[in-house]
């Protein structure tokens, strides 16, 4: 299986969980009105298609000349929702800590935390975090960052797996695996939801296993 691959366990679950026909693995189940129980209304999606039909463009958001991808239709749908989250965690095999990065990425770490049976560890915005922490800071694609972790978020050889929503210029998530592996953790993969190639993230993650369910 090749880094960004999707197990194929974890896409049978992830349509289950999503109420997806598992036969053939591109079909959606639907119910009697004819509405899918994942709250789509046309057949044949398979998960990077249900993203796609779930994630919204916000031109010049949040500065002129960005383009948003905008995931809240598809954390407002259920079934669309434990599809992603079964797909993001499937396949890593034991992970101890699940870490999210600031601030969508809490929600789906936190929903894959609990899923594989993980505790949750959040990467935080430079100043959030109470306790002593780690800091990097990294390059945006329209700016400068720094987040955070606590010192003691990670035992020595913890497995941590990385999740985010959205995979840009892979500053975030280079920057979140510097800290894990400061504190003291093994970062097993880092798992996004969508992946924007145009602009070159995974370069910046060599060897580090990305998973991305859709590339755009």
């Amino acid at each position: 299986m090749l880094p960004g691959d999707i197990p194929a366990d974890a896409a049978t679950a992830g349509h289950r969980a999503a109420g997806l026909d598992t036969v053939g693995l591109d079909t959606v189940s639907m119910d009697a009105s004819g509405r899918s129980r994942a709250g789509l209304d046309t057949a044949g999606l398979d998960i990077a298609d249900l993203i796609r039909a779930k994630v919204r463009d916000i031109a010049d958001y949040p500065q002129p000349g960005i383009v948003f991808k905008d995931i809240t239709p598809l954390l407002a749908d259920g079934g669309a929702l434990a599809a992603v989250v079964t797909a993001l965690g499937a396949g890593y095999g034991q992970v101890d800590k699940v870490a999210g990065i600031e601030a969508r990425g809490f929600i789906l770490a936190a929903s894959v935390a609990c899923q594989l049976g993980s505790g949750f560890v959040p990467v935080r915005k430079e100043g959030k975090l109470p306790a002593p922490t780690y800091a990097q800071s990294y390059q945006l694609e329209y700016g400068t960052a720094t987040i955070e972790v606590h010192q003691d978020a990670f035992a020595p050889g913890e497995r941590v797996l990385i999740v985010d929503d959205v995979l840009a210029t892979g500053g975030t998530a280079e920057a979140a695996t510097g800290l894990v592996r400061r504190a003291g953790g093994e970062v097993v993969g880092i798992a996004v939801i969508l992946e924007l190639a145009f602009l070159g993230g995974r370069a910046k993650l060599s060897g580090l296993g990305v998973r991305s369910l859709l590339v755009v």
